[in-house]
């Protein structure tokens, strides 16, 4: 007898849980380092969302009767919290993480099935819920001020206020945007200009490095890019969608700035800001949401970067990768529809003429 499983369906000798244990292992240097240049409000954020999926997982197993120890073992819930949290600005209200990890478990997960039957990234819808729910929270940047460093104690004195939700009113001057931000908010529309205005126009290790505002996940670019080439060497994911999503990104950020330089950003700035690495690598090649061909993940990847691309210049919002994940997400079922791999022992259609007409 055959039995059919949902996916992710693993080709090698290896595990569900050993995957998602890998790519937590792979997140958890540019973690750290977040975690070290945000201080002790990002380790609490970090903290209550991973818990609260954890929890979450917990409470719809239960209620469902299902045993919930083999599940919660896989790292999926951890995996999922851990990616919404790295999405999240470091210095966001506790009750954030922990309304958008119930959200991803409950909603975007179990409603649908559980592990291997959503149809959406659970962090990224819940991403995208909390940014259109709660725009303000969500697009709070507190500069970095790293544990040991100076700015540190005084901003660590407001840290209750940030444990009840609250943004201390003390940190308005410490206050600042990303890049991408700084784009959508001035009036002036000279890249240049907009770049000198928001002090960006500084060396390339600051953006490798994540020393500036904005998301944790928005951090650490080089870490999170060693993270995923690690992955892609240990054979957990393909280099197909990671490479078509830095694609899809650069080639039209080529092109235009080639073209009008005072106003288009340069490609390099477009891969080094936002959360594009963090979702190439690790939210992008998610086995469940992404086509399941070759093919198809290069097609999907691309999408994801064009519109990544196309959302960041044209649209209301200064990031966009979930909201492209999400709707490459959607499109995933086509692309597996229309982009198939050939059934082996079968021959092509043309072949088929070919012998029927001899």
């Amino acid at each position: 007898m055959i039995h059919a499983s949902h996916a992710p369906h693993a080709h090698a000798p290896t595990s569900i849980s050993r995957v998602m244990w890998l790519v937590i292992a792979a997140l958890v240097p540019a973690t750290l380092f977040s975690i070290w240049l945000n201080g002790w409000p990002a380790l609490l954020l970090w903290a209550v969302t991973v818990g609260s999926a954890v929890f979450a997982e917990f409470f719809c197993l239960r209620l469902a009767q299902r045993p919930a120890a083999p599940v919660l073992s896989d790292g999926s819930a951890v995996l999922t919290g851990w990616l919404l949290a790295l999405s999240l600005p470091a210095w966001a209200p506790w009750w954030i993480g922990a309304l958008g990890a119930f959200f991803a478990i409950v909603v975007v997960k179990q409603v649908f099935g559980g592990l291997g039957q959503n149809l959406f990234n659970p962090a990224m819808a819940a991403r995208v819920m909390l940014l259109i729910a709660f725009p303000v929270e969500l697009t709070t940047w507190v500069q970095p001020a790293p544990l040991f460093s100076a700015d540190a104690l005084s901003l660590s004195q407001s840290f209750a206020l940030t444990f009840l939700g609250q943004m201390p009113s003390s940190f308005d001057a410490l206050s600042g945007a990303t890049t991408l931000g700084h784009i959508k908010t001035e009036l002036t529309r000279d890249i240049s200009v907009v770049q000198a205005l928001a002090g960006h126009g500084q060396s390339m290790s600051a953006s490798l490095f994540g020393l500036h505002g904005g998301s944790l996940g928005e951090t650490a670019a080089m870490l999170l890019a060693a993270g995923g080439l690690a992955l892609i060497a240990l054979r957990v994911i393909s280099w197909h969608i990671p490479l078509a999503v830095l694609a899809g990104v650069a080639l039209p950020a080529l092109l235009l700035h080639a073209h009008d330089p005072a106003r288009y950003l340069d490609a390099t700035t477009h891969l080094l800001s936002g959360g594009l690495i963090l979702g190439a690598f690790f939210i992008a090649t998610d086995p469940v949401t992404s086509p399941g061909t070759p093919r198809g993940q290069l097609i999907f990847g691309f999408g994801i970067g064009l519109l990544t691309w196309l959302i960041r210049t044209y649209g209301g919002y200064p990031e966009a990768v979930a909201f492209a994940v999400i709707l490459m997400n959607a499109l995933t079922p086509v692309i597996d529809r229309y982009v198939r791999p050939r059934i082996y022992g079968h021959a092509s259609k043309a072949a088929s003429k070919k012998g029927a007409a001899s």
